[in-house]
Formats: structure tokens, sequence, C-alpha cells
């Protein structure tokens, strides 16, 4: 079951803010897995919108997968993505400038696999919702 919004947004406030505070320190990892805080501009607002997401390193790419927990919407960061795919990343290393695209079918083919591998919770949410998840690959500017 997708998890509640404002749960959600409670834990995603808390978990950026001790980000940043720390500078990876605390929240560069969640359940084992690497984190990194994706700030795109806002389609709407054109004001920087940051939200944590775990990702997996593909050569020098990060790759991010827009589930939204499953949920039948996409999450804004995809959206605002979409509408202006240039971004930044911080990990724990420090911030980076990236261009995202969705991956294509191949791509997609090749990924999928691998996050679920990393993450099984990616095929519980595809097999929740209706949308095809997007698979989106940050490429180091």
């Amino acid at each position: 079951m997708a998890m509640n919004k404002l749960l959600l947004s409670a834990i995603t406030t808390v978990h950026r803010g001790l980000f940043k505070l720390t500078r990876g320190a605390v929240g560069a990892n969640l359940g084992g897995r690497p984190m990194l805080l994706l700030t795109t501009t806002g389609r709407k607002s054109k004001q920087p919108r940051t939200r944590p997401l775990q990702y997996l390193r593909d050569g020098d790419s990060y790759v991010v997968v827009a589930s939204n927990g499953g949920n039948a919407n996409y999450p804004a960061w995809w959206h605002n993505l979409r509408a202006d795919p240039n971004a930044t990343i911080q990990t724990r290393k420090g911030e980076q400038r990236v261009v995202a695209e969705t991956a294509n079918e191949d791509e997609r083919a090749r990924l999928w696999p691998l996050l679920v591998a990393y993450y099984a919770g990616y095929q519980d949410y595809d097999d929740e919702t209706e949308r095809s998840i997007p698979v989106v690959v940050l490429r180091p500017q």
C-alpha cells in the first residue's frame, strides 16, 4: 500500500534537512542503499525543488526510479525533469550538475532487473500501479 502523503512529506523534509545540514554524513545511506538529493526546477513555480532519492550507479551516471511509492501519479520531480532536464544532485561526495533522460526501452530492459535486485520494492510498486514506472538516468554534465 502506498505511504500516507502527510507522513511521507514529513519524512522527506527531515531527511532532506539532515542530509543538507551534515553534507550527507546523515542521510546519504538509507537501509543500506545510497541516497542523493535531486534538485530540479519547478515546472510551474520555477523555484528549486529538492527530493531525496535512492540511486544505482551505472558507469558515471546515476539511475533513479520515478516510482512515487507505487502511487497512481508520477512524482512531481519527474514532471519537473520533463519540463527542464537540467538538475543538480548532491551525494556524500558533493554537488554535481546533471542532465536527466528517461531510459529508452533497451536501457530500461537492461536496468530494471538491476534495480529490482537492488531494491525489491520497485517490483511491488510496479505491480501496484497501472502506469509505467520511468527509469531516469542522470548523466553528469
